[in-house]
C-alpha cells in the first residue's frame, strides 16, 4: 500500500512471520545501534572472576577466597545476575540508557562420562525473573561437541528448552555454543585444536536457529592456520548462522583480539559479544582507585577502538533477516494486534 507521502507500508506480520515480536525486536532495537550492528560487553564470568580475585587476593599477601561481598564490589564494574545485577541497577552502575543482557546458565557444569561439561541454569534463576526484572535479552552458554553425543544431546535439549520460554515470554535470547576439550585432552593439545574450526562451524549449523542472535567463537587459531584458511572458516561459519552472528573472544589478549574481529567483520558478523579481552588485566591492578583508572582509560579505548570496526564494518542484523532500514520503518501493525499477542 503507497501512502500519500510516497512511501510503503508493510503489516507487522512481516516481521513476526521471521520470529521478530514486539519483545524480540525491542530487544534487538535497545542492544545494538542506529547502525544495527552490536557492540557488546560480557562481564558475566563468575569461575574466572573468582579466580582472578583469589590470585591478586594472594599477591596481597592473603591466602584465602575473595569473600560474596568483595565479589559483589567487583561485579558493579563487571556485571553478572548472581552477584551483580540487582545490585548494579539499584546502584545505577549499569546507566539506564545501556542494553541489559543477564546470562542464564549455571557456571559449574555437571560432567558427562567422558568429561564434557553438561549445561543447566542457574538455581533460583530463569527466562521468566530475566525478563520481570527488565532485562532486554538473556544470554546461554551451551558449550558444544558434535563427536561427544551424550553432552551435545543434553545441551542441544537445554538450548530448545531455553528458547521455547524466551518465545513464549518474547525476550531476546542469545546462544552462545564454545569448543572444548574432553577425554583427558587440554586447548593447547593438537587434537583439539585440530577440531576446533570444525566444531564451531558445525555447532553453528545445529544451533543458530533456535536464537535470535549466534555468539560464535573464531574457528581456528591465529598463527596455526593460515590467513586465507581462516577467512575460509569465517565465510563457512557465516554461510550456516541462520541468525546475526557476533564474535566472542574467549579470553584471548586485546592485539590478537582486534584481529580476529576484523577479518570476522568481513565475513559477515554484525559485531562482538566479548569480554577478558577488554578487561582481563583488571584484578591485576594494586588497589580500588587503580582498577576504575584501568577500566576508565585502557578498557575504554579498547572497547572504543572495536566498537568503530564495527559501526564501519559490521553487517545489520536486520540483513540477516532479510530488510533493510527503510523496511523496518515502513513497518506498521493493524488495528486489534494485541488482541493476537504474545501467539501460541
Amino acid at each position: 500500500m503507497t501512502f500519500g507521502d510516497g512511501s510503503k507500508r508493510q503489516g507487522a506480520f512481516v516481521l513476526a512471520s521471521k520470529g521478530l515480536t514486539p519483545g524480540k525486536l525491542r530487544g534487538l532495537q535497545r542492544i545494538s545501534n542506529p547502525k544495527g550492528t552490536l557492540t557488546m560487553l560480557a562481564l558475566d564470568q563468575n569461575n574466572s572472576v573468582v579466580d582472578m580475585a583469589g590470585k591478586a587476593l594472594r599477591r596481597a599477601g592473603e591466602d584465602r577466597a575473595p569473600t560474596y561481598e568483595e565479589v559483589v564490589e567487583a561485579k558493579l564494574d563487571l556485571m553478572d545476575p548472581y552477584y551483580g545485577a540487582w545490585s548494579a541497577v539499584a546502584s545505577g552502575s549499569i546507566p539506564p540508557h545501556v542494553g541489559l543482557l543477564l546470562r542464564l546458565e549455571r557456571t559449574k557444569y555437571e560432567m558427562s562420562a567422558r568429561n564434557a561439561p553438561m549445561a543447566t541454569i542457574e538455581p533460583g534463576w530463569g527466562v521468566a525473573k530475566a525478563k520481570l526484572m527488565g532485562a532486554d535479552a538473556v544470554k546461554l552458554l551451551a558449550q558444544f561437541e558434535p563427536t561427544e553425543p551424550e553432552s551435545a544431546d543434553a545441551n542441544f535439549a537445554l538450548v530448545e528448552k531455553v528458547y521455547d520460554e524466551c518465545r513464549r515470554h518474547d525476550i531476546l535470547l542469545l546462544l552462545e555454543a564454545v569448543a572444548f576439550p574432553f577425554d583427558g585432552e587440554t586447548k593447547k593439545d593438537d587434537s583439539f585444536l585440530d577440531r576446533k574450526a570444525e566444531t564451531v562451524i558445525e555447532s553453528a549449523r545445529v544451533l543458530s536457529r533456535y536464537c535470535d542472535i549466534y555468539k560464535a567463537e573464531f574457528p581456528g587459531t591465529l598463527g596455526r592456520e593460515s590467513d586465507q584458511q581462516l577467512e575460509d572458516n569465517l565465510l563457512a561459519l557465516d554461510a550456516v548462522s541462520e541468525r546475526p552472528w557476533v564474535l566472542l573472544s574467549a579470553g584471548v589478549d586485546f592485539d590478537d583480539y582486534l584481529v580476529q574481529v576484523e577479518m570476522a567483520l568481513g565475513a559477515g558478523a554484525s559485531g562482538v559479544l566479548g569480554g577478558r579481552a577488554f578487561w582481563k588485566e583488571y584484578f591485576e591492578q594494586g588497589d580500588a582507585a587503580s582498577r576504575e583508572a584501568f577500566l576508565a582509560g585502557i578498557a575504554r579505548k579498547r572497547l572504543a577502538q572495536v566498537d568503530e570496526l564495527v559501526r564501519a564494518e559490521g553487517t545489520p542484523w536486520f540483513s540477516r533477516y532479510g530488510f533493510v532500514a527503510e523496511d523496518l520503518r515502513a513497518v506498521r501493525a493493524v488495528e486489534g494486534w494485541h488482541f493476537r499477542y504474545p501467539a501460541g
